[in-house]
């Protein structure tokens, strides 16, 4: 009985994020949406933020392990990203992306919930980053690609996207279109032969060692140098 009051207070946590936002979720309102008794927020959580937090892995770990079987059968850059496109249209359907974006929005003041929801972010960061190890190693950005960073890029875009398409949705629709083109050059260099490839792939580690051996230029609060 225990185990299944939590589950209620952590549902009722994420729908009451997502229905009241952060600023209007308290125990009074995570106990109403949960059905049950406000005492047993600080019984088996101890505080509003420990409840939060715990609920943000909670939801996360759940719509993970909902999209890990999809994940697995990613094949290209370009799967990837209708893949993205279809869980962007269910995720906003669901409001869980909008949990995320109130949790990031919360842990500016309430620094409990940013391990928790920094945590959040990394289950998908760390799916993320298998499905491009997979779908770039064949391919000549393979070698260069930091798949880490990408998962990482990606993962903030998507909830980014989300906060984005409520004020501009033809700006969200643009930068989502971005990426489809970013997936077309992608696809592109894939379908060169060996001998274009082993091009691509010596112009590519031509510029990284040129970039690595590169002074670094002044910084923006560097004064501009003076002309005679």
């Amino acid at each position: 009985m225990s185990e299944a009051t939590k589950i209620k207070l952590l549902r009722g946590a994420l729908s009451a994020l997502t229905e009241q936002g952060i600023a209007k979720t308290s125990a009074r309102t995570i106990a109403a949406a949960a059905g049950v008794n406000q005492a047993l927020v600080f019984y088996h959580f101890g505080s509003v933020d420990e409840l939060l937090a715990a609920a943000c892995r909670y939801g996360t770990q759940q719509r993970v392990a909902h999209y890990r079987e999809r994940l697995d059968t990613i094949g290209s850059l370009g799967e990837l990203l209708v893949f993205a496109r279809e869980m962007h249209e269910e995720e906003k359907a669901a409001g869980h992306v909008a949990v995320l974006g109130q949790l990031l929005a919360g842990a500016q003041t309430h620094p409990r919930l940013a391990p928790a929801t920094a945590a959040g972010l990394d289950l998908w960061i760390v799916e993320i980053e298998r499905v491009l190890e997979r779908v770039l190693a064949a391919t000549p950005l393979g070698e260069f690609a930091d798949a880490g960073g990408l998962a990482r890029a990606v993962s903030a875009s998507f909830v980014g996207i989300e906060l984005y398409e409520g004020v501009d949705p033809e700006g969200a629709g643009a930068a989502l279109g971005a990426l489809d083109q970013l997936a077309l050059v992608v696809a592109a260099l894939d379908d060169l032969g060996p001998v274009a490839q082993r091009a691509v792939r010596h112009t590519l580690r031509r510029a990284s060692r040129a970039r690595g051996s590169r002074p670094e230029g002044p910084s923006l609060s560097s004064p501009a140098p003076r002309t005679p």
